[in-house]
């Protein structure tokens, strides 16, 4: 078995995420241990190299050639991870010096040296017993980042972001104060689309629920007026503009209950952006103003046209 192959299968046993596991991640490895395809594990060093190093020993011992202006990409894929999760450890200069260094650890090292051996099993619980895999330490974090929020009374997690932060917003700020007593049918998240969608009364109101690409990002269903609104939250891309008013429009042709177009900006500075662009007859809502709406509906106020 390749020398490659070797590195993915160690950096997986140590609970490296998948996209530490890379070809530029194995080669930084190898590099690290001072290993061409014909050393043995337990030939492995830990020596101070420069990412200059990593390079070079990458195209004079396997033939793969990596341009030297590569660099960030070997820092910010393997490097910096690699030190997140103590694999390595730096010479303590300062990151723009030119002798900036990395090596293995000693505990990596042992670790690494009893690969393909009798003992490779007890050496990783040794080392997982006292080193957390950096896929766990990813987990983690993203679980402490996550942005919760309560939809129709249940708690769910948005993942981290301006959008979802922005879609948080929608149903804690502007949903109480200008759709009240609504019940959301759908919002979707960054990662995960359709995170809280209602097929029963999504169905039941007319929606073609296939048609999940086209939906809105936030649609909410006051009862007690019939009212319908479809939100759209915007960061970067993607008001209340006429071609998508007329997309939500004939995609819920069979709904005749009132329908409200609603764009919904974190701030006046990004809706700025967008002002020239968005439709008449619908409505802008700014999270940082989130007592006040702006009506482009000339002779009314919120509500449906329709």
């Amino acid at each position: 078995m390749s020398k490659l192959s070797d590195a993915r299968k160690i950096l997986k046993s140590m609970g490296m995420p998948i996209s530490q596991q890379g070809d530029v991640c194995c080669y930084t490895l190898l590099a690290l241990a001072d290993l061409s395809e014909d050393k043995k594990w337990i030939e492995a060093q830990s020596k101070w190299i420069r990412i200059h190093d990593i390079i070079s020993s990458t195209s004079e011992k396997y033939n793969v050639l990596y341009a030297e202006n590569s660099r960030e990409t070997f820092r910010k894929q393997a490097l910096h991870h690699f030190r997140n999760a103590a694999l390595i450890e730096d010479n303590g200069l300062a990151t723009n010096s030119p002798n900036y260094s990395y090596r293995l650890t000693k505990e990596t090292l042992e670790l690494i040296k009893a690969y393909d051996s009798n003992v490779w099993e007890a050496k990783l619980f040794e080392y997982l017993s006292t080193h957390k895999k950096l896929i766990d330490i990813y987990k983690s974090t993203k679980k402490m980042t996550m942005l919760p929020v309560k939809i129709n009374d249940q708690l769910f997690n948005f993942s981290p972001g301006k959008h979802n932060e922005l879609q948080k917003a929608i149903l804690e700020e502007f949903a109480p104060r200008f759709a009240p007593n609504s019940i959301c049918l759908y919002v979707g998240d960054t990662t995960k689309k359709d995170m809280s969608k209602n097929n029963t009364k999504l169905l039941e109101l007319g929606f073609d629920v296939t048609l999940h690409d086209k939906m809105p990002d936030v649609i909410l269903f006051r009862e007690d007026k019939n009212w319908l609104y479809f939100i759209e939250a915007v960061t970067s891309v993607g008001p209340m503009d006429p071609k998508r008013v007329n997309e939500i429009s004939e995609m819920t042709q069979k709904v005749s209950f009132g329908k409200v177009f609603v764009t919904a900006f974190l701030d006046y500075k990004t809706f700025r952006k967008f002002a020239e662009k968005i439709a008449w007859e619908t409505e802008v809502w700014l999270a940082e103003f989130p007592e006040h709406m702006i009506h482009l509906n000339g002779d009314k106020f919120l509500g449906p046209r329709v």
